[in-house]
């Protein structure tokens, strides 16, 4: 019932997004001395709720995030990863789960005092 409300399957998408994101980062640092490794990057959350919002879907909160190749200078070996910027996707996007769980929370606070309980 409640994840039904729009705002609540947008902060889930953004919860999802931020794992995903994650993710995304710990296997770029994972083969960050594989040499000829291109690093991913995850779509912003903004293009991907453009994405999502823009097709007929009755679920477009199901749609799959796009990674793409990162356009990142290559090291010698070929390998694009650079650890510093992971290593600042990686705590964007923790901050990014917080908020959106923040968020959630402070939701169904207020809904359980609107409800009166």
């Amino acid at each position: 019932m409640i994840s039904e409300l729009p705002m609540f399957q947008i902060l889930g998408a953004m919860a999802r997004h931020a794992a995903e994101s994650q993710k995304v980062s710990a296997t770029n640092i994972a083969h960050a001395d594989e040499p000829g490794y291109k690093a991913a990057k995850l779509e912003s959350f903004e293009s991907y709720m453009a994405r999502a919002t823009s097709g007929s879907s009755l679920d477009a909160m199901s749609t799959p995030f796009r990674t793409v190749e990162t356009d990142s200078i290559g090291s010698p070996n070929g390998n694009t990863v650079s650890l510093e910027a992971e290593m600042l996707n990686s705590a964007d996007a923790m901050s990014q789960h917080q908020l959106a769980l923040t968020v959630y929370t402070k939701s169904i606070n207020l809904l359980r005092t609107a409800m009166g309980k």
